[in-house]
């Protein structure tokens, strides 16, 4: 097994972006909350234990994965959450344990979107964690309190990554400009803009940019215009089509439109969509929008969930087709959702009660007459004749 890095050589095929990673912390933009002294010193005494990057793409993860291995000078290998299963994982472990035993340095073990890892994954790398066996670097764009167990987030450190302003991307675009090529300050600041906090895009952009442009002249606004036109035609799911296409996503579901409602859970995950993020989606459209029409739907969606979490990609696709079809033919009733709210208000107007009684009879919670709800209706209305 060869020792992985993550700042190969670059060629000429080599992406802009992977060109031009930052060597050094300082290099790092927006992110200068956790980069200080403190973190700097954490490395040099080479005494971690566990890290775990959480933020949005292209904020910078991936990269201080890489100058974290530089620096501390340990074996590093990268795996992947997605495509790694715990064979794989296993045998960077079992490897590192014996340099380990023979007093040589325990590998770092990089595994990018570590949200994805399911349990039995996560549960192969605990007793690595425990004997000091393996330093681990996890990278996630999901909050770890929910998708990584307790007994490795109690070995690890979380840093919280921010997605990068428009001014620190700025930054990021000027230094990318390579040397004999010249971009107008009004372009940068537009592809800063279209970048919506993710580096990488930016410079995939940027790349973009300067290979449709003639290299004997500045890039103005009009070839910016140029591209712009052609990128719409893709899915960004951080971008606008993200918005859009769950907005319709979820319309279609409160329509009862199954046929619709596929169309546009299709769309996401060809575009490349977390279904983690449908799934969660999904379970709040249960709660919100179906309610107790079905009480059962909220059931499905959680149980979704789990199972998207537990079994990944590309299966889990059928189980969201599943969940998205039942719940689109689902009756629906946001009523609790709606008393949630009246009620919230009537707080906020009164302030909290000053004995835990309500006494004032004002009605919150009415029922529907959808589906099972029906049922809540009739027995309040005869409670409320007694």
């Amino acid at each position: 097994m060869q020792n992985d890095t993550l700042f190969d050589a670059p060629s000429t095929d080599t992406p802009l972006a992977h060109k031009v990673r930052p060597k050094s912390l300082e290099g790092i933009e927006g992110q200068e909350h956790f980069l200080n002294p403190r973190f700097k010193q954490l490395l040099s005494n080479d005494q971690w234990t566990g890290m775990i990057f959480w933020g949005p793409p292209g904020c910078g993860k991936t990269t201080l994965a890489g100058l974290v291995a530089d620096t501390t000078r340990r074996p590093f290998h990268t795996l992947s959450a997605v495509s790694s299963g715990v064979k794989d994982i296993r045998e960077v472990l079992d490897r590192s344990k014996n340099d380990h035993r023979s007093g040589r340095k325990a590998w770092i073990l990089f595994i990018d979107e570590v949200h994805r890892l399911n349990k039995g994954q996560q549960d192969v790398l605990l007793p690595f964690l425990e004997e000091g066996s393996i330093r681990f670097l996890g990278a996630t764009t999901e909050n770890p309190s929910f998708e990584i167990n307790n007994a490795i987030l109690s070995r690890c450190t979380v840093f919280r990554f921010n997605a990068l302003g428009e001014q620190a991307l700025l930054k990021v675009l000027k230094r990318a400009v390579p040397e004999g090529r010249s971009v107008s300050a009004e372009v940068l600041e537009h592809l800063s803009k279209a970048a919506h906090g993710d580096a990488r895009k930016g410079l995939t952009l940027l790349e973009s940019l300067l290979l449709s442009t003639d290299s004997g002249r500045e890039a103005a606004l009009s070839d910016w215009e140029s591209l712009a036109i052609a990128q719409s035609v893709y899915y960004d799911k951080k971008g606008q089509a993200h918005y859009d296409t769950i907005s319709a996503y979820i319309k279609s579901l409160r329509a009862s439109d199954p046929d619709a409602a596929i169309y546009y859970l299709a769309a996401m995950l060809e575009g490349g969509e977390d279904p983690l993020f449908i799934a969660r989606r999904l379970v709040i459209f249960a709660s919100e929008d179906v309610g107790n029409a079905n009480p059962a739907g909220v059931m499905l969606a959680t149980s979704c969930f789990q199972a998207v979490h537990a079994i990944g990609m590309p299966e889990a696709r059928i189980l969201l087709a599943h969940a998205t079809t039942y719940l689109a033919c689902s009756e629906k009733s946001n009523r609790s959702y709606l008393a949630l709210e009246e009620a919230t208000e009537e707080v906020r107007k009164t302030g909290s009660l000053k004995a835990p009684s309500f006494s004032n009879h004002k009605r919150f919670y009415q029922p529907s007459n959808a589906g099972s709800e029906k049922k809540l209706r009739d027995f309040l209305e005869e409670k409320r004749r007694v």
